[in-house]
């Protein structure tokens, strides 16, 4: 049995430790992406560290894989600060909020992610914490009940969120910097994932991030998940190399075709067309005709279809738009007012790089 070579035998060795390398940038200067929002996160470190005083609390919003816990520890590095981490589910009690708090020194960062699941009773105890940096704790019941007043040290929040609307609005008003990230665009994803290659030492060229790119949906999450995927393909079916070919028949094995669009994705499509002659086709009927949950179709797919497209949203239901039909080589029907005033609306490229940041009065 031929014996491999020292490249291989180098790239099959490998341990786990490649994989577990984590791929977060630790500096601003090694993020790619989301430029405003992190120009002006630049000016506030700036600002901050000039006049010695810690950050003013942050919101990160956007969707899920953008980078908002990155930047959050992008930002203590950048403070020179510690940082302490948990989730809106996981603050059950008032004390395990205190416990946290309590122990944070001074200029600390707590970053809480998935704020807008906190119970409201937390909520409450969280305002004076980021407002007044004292917390008020109540403890025994009945006569014997008494508050307790615990101060605390000068910190951080910073929140992050997928679902922007589902924080109070008390609590969204306590944020000194709202933040939202948006999806990013090919050549910022071809970027990142050709850093992510370098980290996990895997040889990709430049053709073969590009079909990875183009797959990510605008996102760095799936982008490092394919370039694992594709890392396994050339480690057992290649050369070890990822380059154009490689990745788009990694790729072609995973359904996912060029434009990102995934088998459930193409049977959305194909469903709307041929079962319902283009729509409109209501959320319901369109998930028991393709055997799938309404709250995945509606939460999972249809937004990038949405974004890239592929159908609408109307008051009578779901269609297929132009590019849609485009996709299976269908001659689009001829399209009503309805449908050419969407088509107006609906950009065939839409851009998936812009991110804007909103200051709030605190």
């Amino acid at each position: 049995m031929p014996e491999k070579s020292n490249s291989q035998k180098n790239f099959t060795t490998k341990t786990d430790e490649s994989f577990e390398a984590s791929l977060r940038p630790p500096f601003f200067q090694d993020f790619c992406g989301q430029k405003k929002t992190v120009e002006r996160l630049q000016l506030m470190v700036e600002a901050a560290k000039a006049r010695g005083d810690p950050l003013q609390h942050i919101l990160l919003s956007g969707p899920p894989g953008l980078g908002k816990t990155t930047l959050a520890y992008i930002l203590a590095n950048a403070m020179g600060v510690e940082i302490k981490t948990t989730s809106g589910p996981t603050l059950e009690k008032a004390g395990d909020l205190a416990g946290i708090l309590t122990n944070l020194s001074h200029g600390s960062i707590l970053f809480i992610d998935e704020i807008h699941r906190l119970q409201p009773a937390i909520e409450e105890y969280l305002y004076p914490a980021i407002e007044d940096f004292h917390l008020d704790i109540v403890i025994d019941q009945g006569p014997n009940a008494r508050s307790i007043r615990l101060n605390l040290n000068h910190f951080t929040l910073i929140g992050a969120t997928t679902r922007s609307g589902m924080v109070s609005a008390p609590l969204r008003s306590r944020f000194g910097m709202n933040c939202r990230l948006d999806y990013y665009n090919v050549s910022e994803l071809q970027e990142i994932v050709l850093r992510s290659a370098r980290i996990l030492n895997i040889p990709c060229t430049p053709e073969g991030a590009l079909q990875i790119a183009n797959r990510s949906r605008g996102t760095p999450r799936i982008a490092n998940n394919l370039l694992r995927w594709c890392r396994d393909f050339a480690q057992v079916r290649a050369s070890n190399l990822i380059d154009d070919t490689v990745a788009s028949t990694a790729l072609k094995l995973l359904e996912i075709d060029s434009d990102g669009l995934d088998e459930m994705d193409l049977r959305i499509l194909q469903c709307i067309i041929q079962h319902f002659n283009g729509g409109p086709v209501g959320l319901n009927s369109l998930a028991v005709a393709i055997g799938e949950e309404p709250d995945t179709i509606e939460e999972v797919h249809e937004p990038y279809l949405i974004q890239q497209g592929f159908i609408a949203r109307t008051s009578q239901g779901r269609i297929a738009l132009r590019r849609a039909y485009l996709k299976f080589n269908i001659t689009p029907p001829p399209s009503s007012s309805q449908l050419n005033f969407l088509e107006t609306l609906t950009p065939q490229n839409p851009p998936l790089s812009s991110s804007s940041t909103a200051p709030t009065n605190s």
